[in-house]
């Protein structure tokens, strides 16, 4: 779960990043998506639980959108913010209490959408996508759509954003010209060693990797943040104890050498924050990328960044429910509520509107489709949490064909072999307890290099086996050899 909640956070700083590059549409409504599916009936209100901070001008805008949803699909809608930090245990309240609500953010990182949608929180909207959610399917890149799914079933909308993850070794590039660094060869973590080499050498007050950079390995993990699953270019599908695999022998005894070298602070395992953006004083830290990162990482940081990918881009579990919506199982409207979803991921002046606010207000329009946002204008909501980002339009200083590299980026990327297999650890919950814990034990030691991998990673994968770890890789082997003959 850490590892988890780790990587979406770090796609979701990105995309927070991304937020600034996008804009709202200040013309007129359009008619994308208008009268989609309409449902029959009575006029609604529709109650939306989304996540992040307060907004000052939210009931202004939800006033706004109201009136437009009103003539869209007769139905009002009250949005509902709960902070970061809270969000998924005060969901989890409501949801068990039994609360009414129609529509709720939920994510692989915040009240946890496998877990819920298992649970019977959310309700099972593939009929509902079918006959109200077209825009919503001809929209969504299909391996949102199917990768999200549960036990054969579709609980949730994921946001049209980035599909993919790539790892990229992020480098602030200051250091990069005033050494000379070649990163034409840059990609494993062994390709690091002669940069980190030369900028200890010529920088001793500065740590070269300035945190945990969470190694990668090559394996799709069953669950996020424990050590087991399948290798990425599987063909038997075996999963394994990934402690035990030569990869990550090699990864931990690197980082050693590493750390012993001087090349990351001897706190590294404990250090939390990233205040090497802040100061920037570090060569390089490993980072999920979308299309113009660099752009938006040297934006943010006011100093130039410039990366290089690990390895190609997967569409993981995991980065296929970084952001969705969900409907209720406890909804009165789950109709309206499937005509709203669709008509926020297909129209684009509701998109924007829900996005950035009123023009005049909340932001100015600079020419069609490109404005620039007002400064402490009381609205400023994360984008990649409201819908289908491929609508919003740009700011000044964003190319010209930033959406249509986003398609690019999703369309290149390759499935990762598990993806739609959702692990159900029902009958072996209090074994899969016990590895995460010994997980937390040793992970974090091993992978920053504080520790000697030959004495200490025995320990471990011991200690693993005697929490259960085979049991629980036993139960994850039927169902997945089971899921694999359904396909």
């Amino acid at each position: 779960m850490f590892k988890r909640k780790r990587l979406a956070a770090g796609l979701a700083s990105v995309l927070m990043l991304s937020a600034l590059a996008a804009g709202c549409s200040g013309g007129s409504p359009t008619q994308e998506g208008a009268g989609a599916g309409k449902a029959d009936g009575q006029s609604v209100e529709l109650i939306w639980y989304t996540i992040g901070g307060p907004q000052k001008d939210a009931d202004k805008v939800m006033e706004a959108v109201s009136k437009y949803t009103k003539e869209k699909i007769n139905a009002t809608v009250k949005m509902k913010m709960i902070d970061w930090g809270d969000y998924s245990q005060k969901m989890q309240v409501i949801s068990v209490s039994g609360e009414p609500y129609d529509i709720a953010f939920t994510s692989s990182w915040a009240f946890d959408y496998v877990q819920n949608a298992r649970k019977g929180a959310f309700y099972e909207m593939d009929g509902l996508l079918e006959k109200y959610g077209q825009g919503i399917k001809k929209a969504v890149h299909p391996s949102f759509l199917e990768g999200s799914k549960v036990n054969g079933h579709n609980y949730g909308v994921p946001t049209n954003k980035e599909l993919p993850a790539q790892a990229v070794w992020r480098f602030n590039k200051q250091y990069v010209d005033k050494y000379k660094m070649d990163l034409s060869n840059v990609s494993s973590l062994e390709s690091l060693e002669p940069l980190l080499k030369t900028m200890k050498e010529n920088e001793p007050g500065i740590y070269p990797i300035p945190s945990n950079v969470d190694p990668f390995v090559p394996f799709d993990f069953v669950v996020q943040g424990i050590p087991f699953g399948v290798r990425l270019d599987t063909q038997d599908y075996k999963i394994v104890n990934v402690f035990e695999t030569p990869e990550y022998r090699q990864m931990s005894e690197t980082m050693r050498k590493y750390y012993k070298a001087g090349y990351l602070p001897p706190d590294v395992a404990t250090k939390t924050g990233n205040d090497h953006e802040k100061t920037g004083k570090w060569l390089v830290d490993k980072a999920h990328t979308v299309p113009f990162a660099d752009n938006l990482w040297s934006e943010g940081f006011k100093y130039e960044i410039v990366s290089k990918p690990i390895h190609e881009p997967i569409v993981f579990n995991w980065s296929v429910t970084g952001s969705m919506m969900a409907i209720s199982a406890n909804s009165k409207h789950p109709e309206k509520a499937m005509e709203f979803l669709n008509l926020l991921n297909s129209d684009t002046y509701l998109r924007n509107l829900v996005n950035y606010g009123l023009e005049g207000t909340h932001y100015k329009k600079v020419s069609e489709g490109v404005i620039e946002l007002t400064p402490d204008s009381g609205y400023s909501m994360s984008s990649f949490t409201l819908g289908n980002m491929f609508l919003l339009n740009r700011f000044p200083k964003d190319p010209t064909d930033k959406w249509e590299q986003y398609d690019k980026f999703n369309k290149s990327a390759k499935n990762a072999p598990l993806l739609g297999f959702q692990f159900d650890s029902s009958k072996v919950e209090n074994e899969l307890a016990a590895v995460k814990s010994v997980s937390e034990e040793f992970k974090k030691a091993l992978e920053t290099g504080s520790v000697e991998p030959p004495e200490v990673l025995p320990k471990a994968i011991d200690k693993l086996k005697a929490a259960g770890i085979n049991k629980v890789m036993d139960e994850a082997q039927k169902q997945l050899d089971a899921w694999r003959a359904k396909k």
